[in-house]
């Protein structure tokens, strides 16, 4: 609750005052000017970040191992230049922190200390299933037949019975 009220109202207010500051410093054309310079910046820095997340985070996959890192940038890239393309100067900032490399790696350490023992990651001995030999999925993996059953033009399906299968 905390954390709402200070990114919907705290934050808001800070962005305000902070343009309105700026603004009396510099002129009110130079500062639009310098928030629409931010938010172009915001744009090509998350596309060029964003292409090469997603360039890591798919070698990865290609080279079979979990992709934490590459997940944990591409989130700090979204929020990054979500923060970069809203309007004010504070979170441009820190959308500016997420962005960069040398400063997202600190926010991924941070976001990593925060979030060990909080998350686990559940999988399969061996790689999970349709991975090992025949068999060895969970005891709710089943293996059926599906058949589309025709509606009749009074919306009710018909009745009969579908062929049972036995396996055992």
């Amino acid at each position: 609750m905390l954390l709402l009220v200070i990114f919907f109202i705290v934050v808001p207010i800070a962005e305000l005052y902070v343009i309105i500051q700026v603004g009396q410093a510099i002129g009110i054309w130079p500062t639009l000017a310098l928030l629409l310079a931010d938010a172009l910046l915001g744009s090509f820095l998350l596309k060029h970040q964003g292409r090469g997340a997603w360039r890591r985070f798919n070698e990865a996959l290609a080279q079979r191992r979990f992709p934490g890192k590459e997940v944990a940038d591409g989130l700090l890239i979204v929020v990054g230049g979500t923060l970069l393309l809203a309007p004010g100067f504070l979170t441009d900032i820190v959308g500016l922190f997420l962005l960069i490399p040398p400063t997202r790696a600190i926010a991924r350490g941070l976001l990593r200390r925060f979030t060990v023992g909080r998350f686990m990651v559940v999988g399969m001995p061996g790689g999970g299933p349709g991975t090992g030999p025949p068999g060895a999925g969970r005891d709710y993996d089943f293996d059926v037949e599906a058949e589309e059953v025709p509606v009749n033009p009074n919306g009710r399906e018909p009745d009969r019975q579908l062929p049972r299968r036995d396996d055992g």
